[in-house]
């Protein structure tokens, strides 16, 4: 027998992705799959921390039960791998990817400001008058007087200021009440699908549907002359139990589109609109929201320019903690190649060259991209500066780096990490990989071997154990050390990712090249495969040759 919903109570998914958006899902359906293909309930495309399956939230009577789908990096509830389903909690926090899911009880609605309540289908016009900005403009004796006329005129020259937009909505709500001799209103912009309130004078507004469906989706100004007479409002308690007689109700209208509505009302019969008011504020609405949007694209193209010109001196700075080129070193041809999705990226590449004559070689990536990302590669670099001042005691120096990411970073980004330290003498390589890319050594007679994770990604558990590894290039060996931008590059509306046997394959064709042409052999074998997509997140590679 199924549990009711009483038994299985109201549960949602609160999901915060890598940028700090967060996004609530009520869970009403019995499954939800989440993971980067678009046949997912919950699709993240742009995680590339994600599979294209990564698991599912299934109800299991009056309990939810977490699965993982096979996933490449891994779900983690509490800090722990997920082996087996896992009866979900109030309170658990799910990693998956670059998301942290969070599971709990359903909040409680919010109680917005404006109510729209449901009215009759049509307004009877006993005492209900209806009219239009075009019509009025082609009919310049409609909105004739000197008292309106006056306060049209003032209008516009406070219009024609440059205020900003929260200043600006202010002006256009004082200004109407005072032309029409309102006593309450509130301005209401269309953002999406909702209006948003952007300023009122007075509180508790309750507005028939009838209106905001006239006003914003037929254009049309109304006013309603008294609403205990209008048989449209005279059953709607709500109203009635606001003493709300006259009101008007006009579109913030452009040439081209409606952005919002201007609603006034007069209760008690202090002042009984009139149709010059309603001409009046419908002429002066046009002109508000004219300046309204001329008031928005000013904001965005200042906002566009001041970002730009930011991005790339940021731009600037994180090429500059990039090496310049890669050390030489005897015996071996190193190279390394970053590129950024966009101006600023999260991906971070070193060499680090120590007194004894062994190399470090790191690779990590940051979970997210743009400048978020940005700042943390820089402060991951430091970091590294810092820790790995020493090639010895590999693990320890990793764990340090671990609790100092899970401290100082935020809960909703994590970074993969690959650390190698390199003897020029011998060939040998000590390794750690806190959950990156497994890097692939290729070996002179074309097998190769995938150096696996040693450890969890950074920032998930401040505890985390890591360990290190060893293994040897012999010459004519190489080794390959790369992002998920290249494994993961997919082309447009495809779900075909370049993946590791393509790259091996390229790398392979290469052999006999320098380090720094097998790596512009892959870059251009890789834009060869996504056909002229855009790159869809950071690319890195850094390839390490012993000569023979």
């Amino acid at each position: 027998m199924a549990a009711s919903a009483q038994e299985i109570g109201f549960r949602e998914l609160t999901i915060q992705s890598s940028d700090g958006s967060t996004r609530s899902v009520p869970l009403v359906e019995n499954r939800y799959s989440l993971g980067r293909a678009a046949s997912n309930e919950l699709c993240y495309a742009d995680d590339s921390g994600l599979s294209r399956q990564h698991l599912s939230i299934e109800r299991d009577g009056s309990r939810w039960v977490l699965r993982d789908l096979g996933s490449k990096n891994g779900t983690f509830v509490n800090g722990n791998r997920l082996k087996e389903p896992h009866v979900i909690g109030v309170g658990d926090r799910i990693t998956a990817g670059h998301l942290l899911l969070q599971f709990g009880e359903k909040s409680s609605p919010l109680d917005y400001t404006v109510v729209f309540v449901e009215s009759a289908p049509a307004l009877i016009p006993s005492t209900t008058v209806g009219t239009s900005l075009e019509g009025l403009l082609t009919d310049e004796k409609e909105i004739q007087g000197g008292g309106h006329m006056h306060a049209l005129i003032n209008a516009g020259r406070e219009l024609a200021g440059h205020k900003p937009l929260n200043e600006l909505f202010e002006l256009i709500m004082n200004l109407s009440i005072k032309a029409v001799r309102a006593t309450r209103g509130v301005l209401m912009t269309l953002e999406g699908e909702e209006l948003c309130v952007r300023a009122a004078t007075g509180e508790g507004f309750r507005i028939s549907s009838t209106v905001r469906d006239s006003v914003i989706k037929e254009r049309r100004s109304l006013l309603v002359r008294d609403a205990r007479l209008d048989q449209a409002f005279a059953d709607r308690m709500s109203i009635v139990q606001q003493q709300v007689r006259s009101i008007l109700a006009v579109p913030l209208q452009t040439d081209s589109r409606v952005i919002g509505l201007i609603y006034l009302d007069s209760p008690d019969f202090v002042h009984e609109f009139t149709r010059d008011d309603l001409n009046l504020l419908t002429v002066m609405a046009n002109v508000a929201a004219i300046r309204i949007e001329h008031a928005r694209l000013a904001e965005v193209e200042q906002a566009e320019r001041m970002l730009a010109n930011e991005l790339e001196q940021a731009a600037y700075i994180q090429r500059r903690l990039l090496p310049a080129e890669a050390p030489p070193i005897a015996g071996f041809d190193l190279a390394g190649y970053n590129v950024a999705c966009r101006t600023v990226g999260g991906d971070y590449y070193d060499f680090l060259k120590y007194e004894d004559g062994r190399v470090g070689i790191i690779v990590g990536d940051v979970a997210g991209k743009g400048m978020p990302a940005a700042l943390l590669v820089s402060s991951l670099q430091a970091r590294v500066q810092v820790l790995f001042d020493e090639p010895d005691n590999l693990a320890a120096r990793v764990s340090r780096l671990n609790r100092s990411v899970k401290s100082n970073c935020p809960d909703n980004r994590f970074i993969t990490f690959f650390i190698g330290i390199l003897d020029p003498s011998t060939g040998e390589l000590t390794y750690a990989n806190a959950g990156h890319n497994p890097p692939i050594l290729i070996r002179q007679d074309g097998s190769f071997e995938r150096l696996e994770a040693t450890g969890l990604i950074l920032g998930i558990m401040a505890g985390a154990p890591y360990a290190h590894q060893n293994c040897r290039l012999n010459p004519g060996d190489l080794l390959v050390v790369f992002s998920d931008g290249v494994s993961e590059a997919c082309a447009a509306n495809s779900e075909n990712e370049f993946g590791d046997e393509r790259l091996i394959e390229v790398l392979r064709d290469a052999a006999s090249e320098p380090a720094q042409a097998m790596i512009e052999s892959v870059v251009r074998h890789v834009k060869e495969f996504i056909a002229g997509a855009p790159p869809s997140d950071d690319v890195t590679l850094v390839v390490a040759k012993r000569l023979k």
